[in-house]
């Protein structure tokens, strides 16, 4: 049976800056709590062909969200003493008075509590977002923008990379929880992203991958289908160029965030892509053979799904990931759990903020919270002063390293 336990943390809490809280007015965390959740949570009603028990557990959650207090999971499952162990500090109080992360991470345990995804019977492990997530892989949406890709990759190696990088960043706005980045559009490479890339490594990762070829390079996935194949596209470079001998993906181990990433999420995908034709049956083939012989392994950890951040590592996971030569972390929630999601002064080092991590690091996001480190004096300022959404809309992104 899993242990689900709150480790010990490496990082004092007290140390942090304040954390971000969904009480902060005018906040997106609180716009998150008022609008966003409850809008998700009606959506998943709506497309799921759901019976009227589980349509009143979601209707109940609803009203706890927009109206009342905050209450434990009462259903028999093998986490629910530790999620009313992280959770007691909040139990009972508004939903608009909580730690952000806390509180989006409970809500999505809450969600499947509703939807009975750990009980025995017909609605065990079904992924309440499946529907919403089916919609990435249609042939227009998600394959589509594989192929552009690959259509696109130039034959310098460096280039190729430089190419597979920022397409890996800005799939990340293909976030179906975050409709608003979602709609800026597919990723194409395109060189006017530049002025919205606002920390780029990239090079210095080449570098590191050239001095020191990694013999496992563990990838944290944040979304399925767009992101998800991007992805894999950079995975399918890094081991045709025998930049990793092997390469690690981290998966989610239960529906979370809307469009997180599973297992199946994965297969999904292949067999998405395997319906298109060209270089993209190249690519499946190649995946398919990689995940056989061992160099691609798909891995989980309960941790994954919690609302504990990258400093409060259980002692195992910890383990496995000083084993990384690199570790490639992706997407804005795994950014927030990497800085304990909360009021970081903008102009800190990425690497002092994320100095416990336990590998090499690099981080590909684009801005979808109100957090961010590595930046230059009077940069948030003047990105604030012609954007005041440049924050949380998707437009902008990162590849930051600390190797």
């Amino acid at each position: 049976m899993t242990a689900f336990i709150v480790p010990p943390s490496q990082v004092a809490l007290s140390d942090l800056p304040p954390a971000i809280r969904t009480s902060d007015p005018g906040s997106f965390a609180r716009y998150t709590l008022t609008e966003r959740l409850p809008g998700i949570l009606r959506e998943t009603a709506a497309l799921s062909d759901f019976p009227d028990e589980i349509q009143r557990a979601l209707e109940e959650l609803h009203a706890e969200l927009t109206g009342g207090v905050v209450r434990e999971v009462r259903e028999e499952a093998p986490d629910r003493g530790f999620w009313n162990a992280v959770s007691a500090p909040h139990l009972g109080r508004s939903w608009l008075d909580v730690p952000w992360y806390w509180g989006e991470a409970y809500f999505y345990r809450r969600l499947l509590e509703a939807t009975r995804y750990f009980r025995p019977g017909r609605w065990r492990s079904v992924d309440p977002f499946g529907p919403k997530k089916a919609t990435e892989l249609v042939p227009e949406a998600a394959p589509d923008a594989a192929r552009a890709l690959l259509d696109l990759l130039p034959e310098e190696t460096k280039a190729r990379f430089e190419m597979l990088v920022h397409a890996s960043l800005w799939g990340n706005r293909s976030d179906l929880s975050h409709e608003v980045a979602a709609r800026l559009g597919r990723p194409t490479g395109a060189s006017e992203e530049g002025t919205n890339l606002l920390v780029d490594d990239t090079l210095a990762l080449w570098d590191f991958l050239q001095t020191r070829r990694c013999r496992r390079l563990a990838v944290l996935a944040d979304n399925a289908g767009t992101e998800l194949l991007m992805d894999l596209l950079l995975v399918d470079f890094l081991l045709g160029q025998d930049l990793a001998a092997e390469v690690h993906l981290h998966l989610k181990p239960c529906p979370f965030f809307v469009s997180d990433a599973m297992f199946q999420d994965v297969f999904a995908g292949l067999e998405a892509l395997e319906r298109t034709d060209g270089a993209t049956r190249g690519l499946v083939r190649r995946l398919r053979a990689n995940l056989a012989s061992g160099r691609l392994h798909l891995f989980t950890h309960w941790h994954y799904g919690t609302s504990l951040f990258y400093f409060q590592l259980p002692e195992e996971l910890r383990a496995i990931l000083s084993g990384m030569d690199l570790v490639v972390v992706k997407g804005d929630a795994n950014y927030r759990r990497l800085l304990g999601d909360a009021h970081w002064p903008p102009t800190t080092s990425f690497a002092q903020a994320t100095g416990y991590f336990p590998a090499p690091l690099v981080a590909l996001r684009t801005l979808k919270a109100e957090i961010i480190v590595g930046l230059r004096p009077g940069e948030a300022e003047r990105l604030q002063a012609g954007d005041p959404a440049w924050l949380v809309n998707g437009r902008r992104g990162v590849v930051q390293a600390s190797l």
